[in-house]
């Protein structure tokens, strides 16, 4: 009897726990995702492109020796900035000065030829007026006094070209720069045309800008270029569009676009130049942050933050999106000014997923509601 009375409780003991609830109500379903949001905003757009390019000089000679002869001083070396007729090197000027003596000399007697030659034709003159000498021996005088004169005009010629070449083994400046390379030293002989010196000046750059070929429509003559450089931090160098090369380089399918520029100094060549060529330009515009628009089998959407039974959730939207800049993209259409979207976290999303939005300020704030519980509230057991 009181095995059967043991099974009888037994049994009243199972139910029991079988119909007993449990404890925990815990709403089911995934959490809500946290996100930040933003507002759909009018604001002024333009359109660029942008590239990276290089400077180069446009002045850049290489200074050539203009006579032959032996170095005998050199005053600068490579990276000395000169001023324009500064001396950068002195030839042995020691031939070219006794031979522009000799033609100094040689002038001279020329000179005092022809002023004896001058007095002979003008008594000759007289004798002939007089009827004591006949014209042909005038006339023969007066040839002799144009040779002579002839002579003294050539000889004063090369005078002038002595006294040049020696000033010409004084090797200056030819402008304002700075001394890139030098090729001589002191006791090198150099001959007409060899190179000295490569000189470079700052002051007018070129800069080759590459832009890919898909951008040659966009691209023409005189468009604005706005350029910024490491080398001067802050500072916008504004100039235009000066030439476009008609051909695309074969090693980098880039097209070459030319800008001259007046670097005041500021840049080197050589340097990298960052640019930008405004191709259109909206007064308003409406834009949201680039991590707004994610890529769907769709197509591009925005997720909008709607309310829907006292909770927000995420609404899918087609939108047809334009061009990017500076961290905010183009909605040509799909959207309306004023809506919110979700910006941090769209990426997870899907159509209809319920959010939590993360206040601004606050880290910590909608941790708690993502786990599906009141926030401050420990979790029960």
């Amino acid at each position: 009897m009181s095995r059967q009375l043991a099974l009888v409780c037994l049994a009243a003991f199972l139910l029991a726990a079988c119909d007993k609830k449990p404890a925990d109500n815990k709403p089911s379903g995934p959490p809500p995702t946290l996100i930040t949001v933003t507002q759909v905003k009018s604001a002024a757009f333009e359109v660029t492109e942008d590239t990276l390019g290089t400077l180069e000089a446009v002045i850049n000679p290489k200074i050539a020796a203009e006579v032959a002869g032996k170095i005998i001083k050199v005053l600068v070396v490579a990276g000395t900035p000169v001023k324009q007729g500064e001396t950068l090197a002195v030839i042995d000027a020691t031939d070219f000065l006794l031979q522009n003596q000799a033609e100094q000399a040689d002038v001279k007697r020329l000179e005092a030829l022809l002023a004896q030659q001058d007095k002979l034709v003008e008594r000759q003159q007289s004798l002939v007026a007089k009827g004591f000498l006949s014209q042909n021996a005038a006339d023969d005088a007066a040839a002799q006094r144009a040779a002579i004169a002839e002579q003294l005009a050539a000889a004063q010629a090369r005078t002038g070209l002595g006294k040049r070449s020696v000033g010409k083994t004084t090797v200056t400046a030819p402008f304002d720069g700075v001394i890139e390379s030098r090729m001589i030293a002191s006791g090198d002989y150099v001959k007409l045309g060899d190179p000295l010196f490569q000189l470079v000046s700052n002051q007018h750059l070129r800069a080759h800008l590459p832009f890919p070929e898909s951008a040659a429509p966009r691209l023409s003559r005189g468009q604005v270029v706005r350029l910024s450089s490491p080398q001067a931090p802050g500072k916008i160098f504004t100039a235009t569009i000066s030439d476009i090369r008609p051909a695309v380089a074969e090693s980098s399918r880039a097209l070459d676009v030319i800008v001259d520029l007046d670097g005041a100094g500021l840049l080197r060549a050589g340097g990298t130049v960052n640019a930008s060529v405004q191709i259109a330009a909206k007064a308003a515009a409406l834009v949201v942050p680039e991590q707004s628009v994610v890529l769907r089998p769709a197509g591009k959407v925005v997720y909008v933050i709607a309310d829907a039974d006292g909770k927000k959730t995420a609404q899918q939207r087609i939108v047809q999106a334009g061009a990017k800049k500076d961290g905010v993209i183009e909605i040509i259409a799909g959207l309306e000014e004023g809506e919110l979207v979700a910006q941090d976290g769209a990426g997870f999303l899907t159509n209809g997923a319920s959010v939590s939005i993360k206040e601004p300020g606050k880290p910590g704030a909608g941790k708690a509601e993502a786990k599906g519980k009141p926030p401050g509230k420990p979790e029960e057991k």
